[in-house]
Parts: structure tokens; sequence; C-alpha cells
């Protein structure tokens, strides 16, 4: 029998359930006719309604709008469009095509859904996702509160929902392997780990099947439904499963005080080039989703991906800031890392413009100021921003940490002088005179190159398994083997690997900046030397548990760091630390006067001898002591990326101050680190570094209980 309906109106945009039904609007500029369908199930291969919008009942401007009354959440749905398909125009409507609402708050993908049929001439409503209706009232949050902790005091754990529990070892029950459930389960492990951020990568709906042949998209940079929770990460199969059990994962992480940041992708979508599914956007308005050349039938491709999302243009800008509201307000989420963000730096044609509206519009949104916004600030096609990107608020990956401190690690030459801006924030690339050093992202490895274990590891990326002919993947990995390609049984080189792994952990604890560190990291996780594992859901990329217990001595390490440097003020300073280097001179940048009476921490740079920094190209090692007299802390770093071991003259100290040894990463455990109350004395003037290898030591007067001197 046919439904009855009301005209409905033109806002707000998607199902919103109001007065006993559901108001549905979308927009479409160009096209001829609107169908609403309703489904029964997931996988009925037909709608059991389908209702045709009247262009003069239904539609207000460019927006086409309906009330259906007696429906509610739960209910499935999804439009046919027709229109133009005129590519020479930039058009490409397709009524054969069942297409996902932009502002659906849920999708259900069902287990006949194939992405191929999106492509070319016929119906795919049997294959398609259909859109779910979702009441964003209907949950009870339980007071849950945003931690909302500054970026001085953040450690950012970057992880994927899925990877994280499916492996067999993760002890989750089988339903809830690689689900939003099953890293619930796993919060007691986070929370051991003293982070206090988890940055996911893409939860927004994603075509798991654009990928090449036999494999499937893991990581997620596939999106096609934004204000979706990722269905394929919830154990529920109910079509509202999804948006319940992403909220109870960030109501139970921010009950042990962690933060949720969502990777989101705004730069392109699902879709694809011209030969891509329509599946949404494409069918619905081409030419405002996404930004085409000169030739309108050739869709830019600033992301790599084959299009790119018209980020600037009205209707878009609107839809992303609507976005991200949701997910703040309705969703409760912390921040954002925005994927390829210097492609919503360009305007309708593709052209770099100087001041972003959307940009501009994200940094000043009231629903946002609490939060953070994260940008990795550059795109495929060679715009590359860090440093420069625009607004007091956002924060940056630095790419040039990532490079820079690999290189000295490495062994690389021309690396000391570089070192020596990393350290301190960047003050070489972030000029802004009242920008927070702790904007700046550190990081030194992340989802997309090799793992740290593998960085140690691997000369060469091996991406055989991705089916690219190992031609995919970044080429520039600033990676050492340490003597052998791959995995060893020797000792030697087994050690220096380790000790390579506890220096980039240690070194990117001790440099100031907010840190981010890669989900499993902590106990060695590889991939095999595949550095683009983004078509890998499989024990290659997954989080194996089995690992906890074997590489329990450097998971001890890197929480140990964790929580010292974040017990120190030094490193929760929000200015950037004053500089003074051994000519006397001091840093540009050095530090922003406080308040008359209060200081900032002091850097004085050494070499292997005090006050003699050697910044020559040949040069593998540096020293610094970083001073702290408002919280009377004193420590002394001590960095030997050389090939042999070094003697470093250790700073004078006046009585009853003594030197303690907290780290050594030469050192196997328990000795690599020390907590103050157990930390070695150490004695004479000067300290035997071991080569590849980091020291901090910190100044106390009282010595702590006895130990062995050195």
């Amino acid at each position: 029998m046919p439904l009855k309906s009301l005209p409905g109106r033109s806002f707000p945009l998607g199902a919103t359930v109001i007065d006993g039904g559901v108001n549905f609007c979308v927009f479409s500029k160009n096209c001829y006719s609107v169908e609403l369908l309703l489904f029964d199930e997931v996988d009925t291969p037909q709608p059991h309604h389908r209702i045709i919008l009247d262009p003069k009942r239904n539609r207000t401007f460019y927006y086409w709008h309906i009330f259906i009354p007696g429906i509610r959440q739960g209910q499935l749905y999804g439009y046919r469009v027709k229109g133009p398909y005129a590519p020479h125009k930039g058009h490409r409507f397709d009524g054969t095509k069942v297409l996902l609402d932009p502002y659906t708050r849920g999708v259900a993908v069902g287990r006949d859904y194939i992405r191929a049929a999106a492509i070319g001439p016929g119906d795919n409503c049997a294959h398609a996702m259909k859109s779910v209706v979702v009441d964003a009232d209907a949950y009870d949050w339980e007071g849950d509160h945003y931690p909302q902790i500054p970026y001085a005091k953040t450690v950012i754990y970057e992880m994927h929902v899925g990877g994280f529990t499916r492996h067999p070892s993760s002890g989750v029950a089988l339903a809830q392997r690689g689900t939003y459930a099953g890293l619930v389960e796993k919060i007691p492990y986070l929370k051991s780990l003293n982070i206090t951020a988890v940055e996911l990568l893409p939860i927004q709906q994603f075509d798991e099947q654009d990928a090449p042949p036999s494999l499937s998209n893991y990581w997620g940079y596939s999106s096609i439904a934004f204000f979706a929770p990722h269905s394929g990460y919830c154990s529920d199969r109910d079509p509202l499963g999804p948006v319940n059990e992403f909220r109870d994962m960030v109501k139970a992480l921010h009950r042990t005080g962690i933060e949720v940041i969502l990777d989101v992708v705004f730069n392109h979508t699902a879709e694809g080039g011209q030969s891509g599914p329509t599946l949404c956007f494409r069918g619905l308005e081409n030419r405002a989703y996404y930004i085409l050349q000169q030739d309108r039938t050739q869709y830019a491709n600033y992301s790599g991906c084959g299009n790119t999302f018209n980020t600037n243009q009205s209707i878009v800008r609107r839809m992303i800031l609507d976005c991200l509201r949701y997910w703040v307000a309705e969703m409760h989420v912390d921040g954002f890392r925005f994927d390829l963000a210097s492609v919503m730096a360009r305007d309708e044609w593709g052209q770099p413009l100087k001041s972003p509206p959307i940009l501009w519009e994200i940094e000043s949104d009231p629903v946002l100021a609490g939060t953070k916004i994260i940008a990795e600030a550059w795109d495929a096609a060679g715009l590359y921003q860090v440093g420069s990107f625009i607004g007091h608020r956002w924060a940056e990956w630095n790419g040039q940490f990532r490079d820079d401190v690999r290189r000295f690690i490495k062994g690389d030459n021309g690396t000391v002088r570089q070192m020596a801006n990393r350290i301190p924030g960047s003050p070489d690339l972030y000029h802004q005179k009242d920008r927070e050093p702790n904007r700046s992202i550190n990081f030194i490895t992340c989802h997309d190159g090799f793992t740290l274990n593998d960085l140690v590891s691997y000369n060469i990326k091996h991406n055989l398994a991705n089916g690219e002919q190992n031609h995919d993947g970044m080429d520039a990995n600033y990676s050492w083997n340490c003597g052998i390609e791959g995995p060893s049984n020797n000792p030697t080189i087994e050690e220096l690997r380790l000790r390579q792994i506890k220096n980039a952990i240690t070194i990117l604890l001790i440099s100031q900046g907010t840190p981010m560190i890669l989900m499993g990291d902590e106990v060695r996780r590889t991939q095999g030397g595949n550095n683009n594992g983004y078509c890998q859901d499989n024990a290659l990329s997954w989080f194996n548990w089995n690992a906890v217990q074997e590489q329990g001595a450097l998971l001890r390490f890197v929480r140990g760091v964790i929580k010292f440097t974040q017990t120190l003020a030094v490193f929760r300073e929000e200015y950037f630390w004053a500089m003074t280097f051994p000519d006397g001179t001091s840093s540009p940048r050095s530090y922003i006067e406080k308040t008359e009476n209060e200081t900032v921490p002091q850097v004085t740079w050494h070499g292997t001898q005090l006050n003699h920094l050697d910044l020559e190209d040949y040069s593998h090692s540096l020293a610094f002591e970083l001073s702290y007299p408002l919280y009377h802390e004193h420590l002394y770093v001590i960095l030997n990326a050389y090939w042999e071991p070094l003697n470093f003259e250790l700073p004078p100290l006046t009585t009853p101050n003594h030197w303690y040894r907290i780290i050594d990463t030469a050192r196997s455990t328990p000795q690599d680190f020390r907590k103050l109350d157990t930390a070695p004395l150490v004695t004479g003037t000067h300290y035997h570094a071991t080569s590849h290898s980091t020291i901090v030591l910190q100044a106390y007067p009282v010595r702590p209980p006895k130990e062995a001197k050195l």
C-alpha cells in the first residue's frame, strides 16, 4: 500500500526523526527527479516502498524533501536520482543506481554488496549499501564528559580499530574481534601504556572492496559516508549497532581519561576516478562535490586516489562542518586528524588559497572550539605546508621531525644541526610568535610506512603482497637493517635493533611537542617490511598479542619513559624552551615571556665536550642540558649515533646535587630505564656512551636508595 506523506522541509539535511515520523532531505541542483526507496532488510533485493518526490511539492530551491509519518529509527533507505549524463559538462547522473544519503548517520552493508555493480550500466539495487535512519537523541551518555587534555599533557597512540583485536591472540570473543566492543576490552592495556589519546584510523563508513583483486581496504581511507561509523567494526548486525557500539567505546575510553581523535578523510571519496562506481556524491551532484579538470570528464587528483573532494564549494563546506559538529556534539569525539589536509586549502579549480574558507571555519567554529584539530599539512600533488598551515589552533603532523630523527638514528651525515632544531619543538619551522610548541605532532612512525621494528630491520620496502609489483609505498624510508635484511637470529644484530628502537622512542618522548606512537611499536609489531599495508587485512597488519609477553622488556621501557616524561613539568611546558648555543647565541624563537617573574626551561647545547657542539656534516653526536629552575628539574641528555662508543663530559653540579642515570638504551632490562628512586648514581666527570645509544641523566640533591655505582 502507498505510504502517506507530507511535503516535509528543507532542513535539517539527511533523515531526521521528528513528530512521529522522519523528514528526508537531500541536495541535488541539476537532477530531473528524486526517488526515495525504503527497504525492510539490508539484503532485500528490491525496496518495499518507492516514493517519487514531486518537484513542486517536495522541492525547495535545490533541496528535495519529504516527511513520512509512522516510520522511525532503524529504517533502511536509499535514493535514485535521475538527471543528465553529460560528463563533458560534469554531470554523471545515473537513475539505475541506489545512492547513499551524504548525511546518513548509519550505513548497512549486506552480504550481497558488490562495489562493481555500481560501475557501468545496470540496476545495482540488490547489491547496494543502504542508509539507516538514526535518532541522535536515543542514547544515554550517562554523564559522559570530554577529558579536554591540553596538547602539553597529551601522548597520542595511533591505532586501527579492527587490527587492534582481530588477531586470535587478542583473547577477545570471536564475535567482538576487530570491533569497537573489542577495543573496549583492551582499554586497561591502553591505560597501562600511559597514553592519553587514541587516534583512530578512519572509522567513517568506507568501502572495504576499494582494493586490488582478492584483497580488501584495511586502512579505511576510502570514505563514502562521513557521518556514519563504519559498520564493519561492529559486533552487532542490527543497523543501529555501529552507532551505539561506537558511542559505548567513546564513553568507556572517556571514563578512563583517554581522548578519542578521529582520522577523517575529506580529501577524496570511495567513488574514485571517472571509471569508478556511483555510490553517493557522483550520482547526486558531481559538479558540486568534486574538483573537475578543465576537461570536465576528468577528475582533478590532488589526493592520489582518483578524485578530489571540492571542500571549499559552499554545499560541501557546509556538509563538512555539519559532519564535524555531529561527531563532537552527538558522538562525543575529542578531535580530528585531517588526512592530506592541504587538499582543503585548494579552491574549486584546484588552486591553493591564501585564506581557505573551510579551514578558517573549522578553526573558528564554536562547537569545535574545545577539540584538537590536526592537519597532515601536505597533499599528493606537491602542496607542502608544514610550518605554514593557516590558523591559530591547527596542529600539524611534523613530517620533518620524522625524517630528521630517522636519518640521525641511522647515522646519516649532516643531521646534528637538524636534531638541534627538532628536539626543542622545531622553531626553525614554526615562526608564528604566539604558537605553542606542542602543536607540532612529533612522530617517527605512523600507519603509512614502516613500523618501528621494520625501520631497523629493512633497508628497502617489501610490498609484493599488495599486487602492485612493489611500485606502491614510499621509497624514501631512511631505514637501516642493522646488517641483515629482515628477521635475524644473530644476537648482535638483534641487540642493536632493540637499542635503535629504544633510541627512537626516547628521542620522541624527550622532544618538545606532542608525541605520537604507532600501534604495536611498543612490542615490535612487524609488517614483514611492507610499508604500505592499506590492503592487508590479515595477520601482517594486526596486533599480535603474543608480543606483549615476548617483548615485555621493551614494553616496560616504553611505559616507563612515557610516565617519566609526562610527570616532569619541562615536558609539559606550553612555551618554547629557551636555547643557548656554545657560541653564546640564542635561538631567534627562544621563548615567550609568561609573566614578569616566571622563567621557561633553558636548553644548553654540548658535544662530547661541554660547550663544544659539533655541527659539521661528519658529526653524529650531541648532548644538551635541560633545566627548569622553577620546578627544580635538571636533565642531561646524550645522543650518540656514532658507530663507536664516545666519552661525554658531564656538566658539574653544585652540592648537594648528583647525576642519576634514568635511561641508557644500550643496557638490558631493567637497567635501560630506572625510576629516580632506584636510579644508579653517576660518578666521575664523563659518561661512556655505547655506540648508537641514548642516555638521560637527572640531577637530584638526595641520593635515591643504594644501588651499584657505574
